[in-house]
């Protein structure tokens, strides 16, 4: 970013971490933005726009974690649209996607001047990806998963939104006929039924009622997965109850018919809920 007058014969900037730093008009850059500047108007948009940024990365990252745990289908002009901003760049940037044939995945490194999508597949080779749309998968949606794992670590892939490494969780394929809970993560203990919800809510989960919740869609179906934390005007100890599936129709689901996403990401709740829990000395619980 250029620098800026902010007059006294200072000027300011950005730097590559969103950081305001000034220096004396065309000399180095002080350790420290002067006391005399730090009121300047100048400085305060500098400050404002670097807030916005923040704001803007946290929604990119949000977007393609979106797409990738609904399974939805993003036009690829999208995807080269957004590719110049860095902010969207460094959120799709190594994202594991896969066009018409849903067995070839790829990892997303850039797109050409012409709208293409360039990815390694996983033979290690770069090839162009120009379908309609793509889908950024769910890990558990991933044939070979391990595999993928294994290959995504040789390359050296970073992802900013957690897919290729996510933890997943794989349906067991018999349940009781009509069983529509799951009690894996129930009985987790915490001091209050406020920290056990800001728990929730600081790793993004929704806190409704006495519940926490996660929405995805699989298979093309709305499926809300929800953990009992307590009602909600209790403030004495608390622990996680149950976990179950319910459909856009408010009904629950029972556990045979949990889709592979829907039940990965319930379960992947219920375990970041659970491993808050308070230990007790010499126990687990």
């Amino acid at each position: 970013m250029a620098w800026l007058d902010a007059g006294e014969g200072y000027e300011v900037t950005l730097d590559e971490g969103g950081r305001v730093v000034a220096r004396r008009s065309g000399g180095r850059q002080l350790k420290t933005v002067p006391k005399a500047l730090r009121d300047d108007p100048e400085v305060d948009r500098l400050r404002r726009l670097s807030e916005w940024l923040d704001r803007h990365a946290d929604a990119c990252v949000a977007q393609v974690d979106a797409w990738m745990v609904s399974s939805l289908p993003v036009p690829t002009a999208l995807i080269a649209r957004v590719w110049p901003d860095e902010a969207w760049r460094s959120a799709l940037r190594d994202m594991a996607v896969v066009g018409d044939d849903p067995d070839e995945v790829g990892f997303l490194r850039d797109v050409s001047g012409d709208g293409a999508l360039k990815v390694v597949d996983l033979d290690g080779e770069t090839v162009r990806l120009a379908p309609r749309t793509v889908t950024v998968p769910h890990p558990v949606l991933l044939p070979d998963l391990d595999d993928v794992r294994e290959f995504a670590a040789e390359l050296g892939i970073t992802q900013r939104v957690e897919q290729i490494h996510r933890a997943t969780w794989t349906r067991p394929a018999i349940h009781a006929a009509n069983a529509t809970e799951v009690r894996d993560y129930a009985g987790g203990k915490f001091a209050s039924r406020f920290g056990l919800a800001a728990r929730a809510t600081g790793l993004g989960y929704r806190v409704s009622g006495g519940y926490a919740t996660c929405k995805v869609r699989d298979g093309g179906r709305g499926t809300e997965a929800s953990v009992w934390i307590g009602e909600p005007y209790w403030d004495g100890e608390s622990e996680t109850g149950g976990l179950s599936w319910h459909g856009e129709d408010g009904r629950a689901v029972r556990l045979g018919e949990v889709g592979p996403v829907a039940w990965s990401e319930g379960m992947r709740m219920a375990a970041a809920l659970y491993a808050g829990r308070t230990i007790e000395e010499g126990g687990n619980a």
